[in-house]
């Protein structure tokens, strides 16, 4: 356990001592004055130092399976249709999910998360495996990573033909997840599944977090309905949607009133570039969206925004490097978010939307860290070099040293 990060140099340029006490900053002060004997000291030699990252939406049971589960169609639907065949063909077992688990968590760590919310799949023909495999994988890291599960539904779950999902969700619940998940866009009531999320969600004492209008059609707006139904039964846990999609085919108008709405219901807002610029728009040739919310009109209304990778090197991603840099880079160009809004996007936004503290570098906030050798904000999202160090309630969980040798020949 470090007791004192030495030479660190904040995003405002100081260049600070951190003490750390009980896994929380105990003071901060310029460079040198609070060096003393018998105190662990790590000596940062002016690296930057930043609040940890987080990934928000993860898929850790589906994460790594590109070689192993084809999408020649690339777009949504056809992933759908490949994980449920690849599912339905015992193509994943228990072990294998969590070994995959493992390391993307693994990869999570040495780029600088400390948080992270995935999402499993629960389905009358899978139950709640994937949860329980999650949860293994997830005790490995204890005291590493916060995690967080959601149950993700399959359609449909609501009516009759839903009687097995449902029943799935239920062994799940037992089975210890932290958020009740779902699809109402895609469900042939989303309605009801909306209610009935929010009803178990109440009654387990659990938040929700739901994928919601993850398509390009500007007649699907299942947003405002959630936030109409989070107002009505004042459900008073966490509620996440996160996709969103269609709202960014709105007009501002419609944007702005649909942001107001959501903002009053206290619903976050998770953007998940890099898998909707992949799956989104292939069939629009021209002025191809983006397949990204309406982030601006969302964060004039004072909605929490966190961004997030989703999927990574599976069917619904075939790349990702489980690097929140890469989140913050895309928000960047095709967010149009400024480096440091980027940042807090994948950093303190998705500790808030987790229900964690901030890292604000003040007196008791969690000693949780990323230090990089880069020289700004801007530069670290923009090169996302690996000499990294991570700390988790200032206990060292990753160290990465990037060393490169550019060998040019001499011209006469």
């Amino acid at each position: 356990m470090t007791g004192l990060l030495h030479n660190a140099r904040l995003a405002d340029g100081r260049v600070v001592d951190i003490a750390i006490a009980d896994g929380r900053i105990s003071a901060v002060g310029p460079a040198g004055a609070s060096v003393r004997d018998g105190v662990e000291v790590d000596d940062l030699g002016g690296w930057l130092l930043l609040p940890a990252l987080g990934e928000p939406h993860a898929h850790l049971d589906k994460a790594l399976t590109a070689e192993l589960v084809p999408n020649p169609a690339g777009d949504l639907l056809g992933a759908i249709d490949a994980w449920i065949a690849a599912a339905a063909a015992g193509t994943f077992a228990h072990d294998d999910t969590v070994d995959r688990a493992v390391q993307a968590m693994d990869l999570l760590v040495a780029h600088g998360v400390t948080a992270v919310r995935s999402h499993a799949n629960v389905s009358e023909h899978t139950g709640a495996a994937s949860v329980v495999a999650l949860r293994e994988a997830a005790d490995r890291f204890e005291g590493v990573l916060d995690v967080q599960i959601v149950a993700l539904t399959s359609v449909p779950i609501t009516g009759a033909d839903g009687a097995g999902n449902r029943a799935a969700l239920d062994a799940a619940v037992e089975a210890g997840v932290d958020l009740i998940g779902g699809c109402p866009h895609l469900d042939p009531d989303g309605d009801r599944l909306i209610a009935d999320a929010l009803a178990l969600a109440a009654d387990a004492g659990l938040g929700v977090d739901l994928h919601v209008d993850e398509m390009l059609d500007p007649a699907v707006l299942t947003l405002r309905e959630l936030a109409r139904q989070v107002m009505t039964t004042g459900f008073e846990g966490s509620v996440t949607a996160s996709h969103c999609v269609t709202l960014g085919m709105q007009t501002p108008e419609v944007q702005a009133a649909v942001a107001a709405e959501v903002a009053e219901a206290g619903i976050s807002i998770f953007p998940l570039p890099q898998t909707n610029l992949f799956l989104q728009g292939r069939e629009v040739a021209t002025a191809t969206p983006r397949g990204l919310t309406a982030v601006r009109a969302l964060q004039d209304a004072g909605v929490l925004v966190a961004a997030g990778a989703d999927n990574v090197q599976d069917p619904f991603n075939l790349v990702g490097r489980s690097d929140p840099l890469e989140t913050a880079a895309l928000m960047v160009m095709a967010g149009h978010q400024s480096p440091e809004t980027a940042y807090d996007m994948v950093s303190n936004n998705v500790r808030a939307a987790m229900g964690l503290p901030p890292v604000n570098f003040e007196i008791g906030d969690p000693a949780d860290f990323l230090a990089i050798d880069a020289p700004s904000i801007r530069g670290a999202i923009a090169d996302a070099p690996m000499s990294r160090r991570v700390y988790r309630a200032g206990r060292v969980t990753a160290v990465s040293e990037q060393r490169t040798v550019v060998h040019r020949e001499a011209t006469s």
